[in-house]
């Protein structure tokens, strides 16, 4: 039996390290190529299983060449794999990921089929069975198809839209869920810089915020009780993934009782080890964020 189920993205990720970002009509070198497993679904639930707790992923890849090399992948870390969807109706989502030398990062994405799967291909039971559920960038009726089931069955679910929170339709998933992460692009998006974000906003009023400010470390706003963790200093070298790291932290924290600042100072210990290294995936362990976060 998983504990968390991570529901959305699947996909294959080429990253380019270049010595720039280049500006429009501009030119960068290429340093290296790498082609690892990504998306964010995928990601956060390899973070957790490094942090020893079970995790199943739902998601879908197409039958091809980068699709089964992400599914092995996952599954020589401990992933369940079981429910994640495989189909000929296209190719597995590659995402190209640039990263310059300050870890800076711009993405560009082919079409694939990593938002076919249906929240029909999770049975009742694994969500009835499980601790929580963790949402992903994906199909918004997916989306709220599945926190809706697992509501139903009294499992709490928790939200991260990523970048296109504004435009994506979420509306109506975010009403159901418990927990929203946001980083503060999306936060503004959101939110407003009135705190009123129309819809959307209206939307998050009955969820608890949990906004990632990179560096500047990260806050829970849960009602009228605010709780705020600084982060800790690194040199970035590469920000892919930081984010499902923090979220896999944070969850694996909560899941087992941990107070908010508590879950606060594990996940940014988790964003802060995955965004000082290459790649969206970092190997956590309780064992490396010693270094970070004392009496764990």
């Amino acid at each position: 039996m998983s504990r968390v189920i991570c529901a959305g993205h699947v996909n294959w990720d080429v990253t380019l390290r270049v010595d720039s970002l280049p500006d429009p009509d501009g030119e960068a070198t290429v340093e290296s190529r790498v082609g690892a497993g990504g998306g964010s679904a995928a990601n956060v639930a390899s973070g957790l299983v490094g942090l020893d707790v079970p995790a199943t992923l739902l998601g879908s890849v197409g039958d091809d060449e980068h699709g089964h090399a992400a599914i092995a992948e996952l599954a020589s870390k401990g992933v369940d794999c079981r429910h994640v969807v495989s189909t000929d109706d296209g190719p597995t989502t590659v995402k190209y990921v640039v990263v310059d030398a300050k870890g800076e990062v711009f993405v560009l994405g082919s079409p694939g089929v990593n938002e076919v799967f249906e929240a029909s291909a999770l049975p009742k039971s694994a969500l009835a069975e499980a601790d929580h559920l963790h949402l992903t960038s994906q199909a918004p009726a997916t989306a709220a198809e599945l926190a809706r089931r697992a509501s139903a069955v009294g499992t709490t679910v928790s939200f991260d839209p990523g970048r296109r929170i504004g435009d994506r339709g979420y509306t109506e998933a975010l009403r159901q869920v418990d927990f929203v992460f946001l980083n503060d692009r999306e936060a503004a998006t959101a939110l407003g810089d009135s705190g009123n974000g129309g819809s959307v906003g209206d939307a998050l009023d009955n969820a608890t915020l949990v906004l990632k400010h990179g560096p500047k470390g990260a806050e829970v706003r849960d009602g009228d009780d605010t709780h705020v963790h600084p982060g800790y200093p690194v040199d970035a070298i590469d920000t892919t993934g930081a984010g499902d790291a923090f979220a896999a932290g944070f969850i694996a924290s909560r899941i087992d009782g941990a107070t908010y600042e508590r879950a606060l100072a594990i996940a940014n210990a988790c964003g802060a080890l995955t965004a000082a290294e290459p790649g969206a995936r970092t190997q956590l362990s309780w064992r490396r964020l010693d270094d970070l976060v004392e009496a764990i």
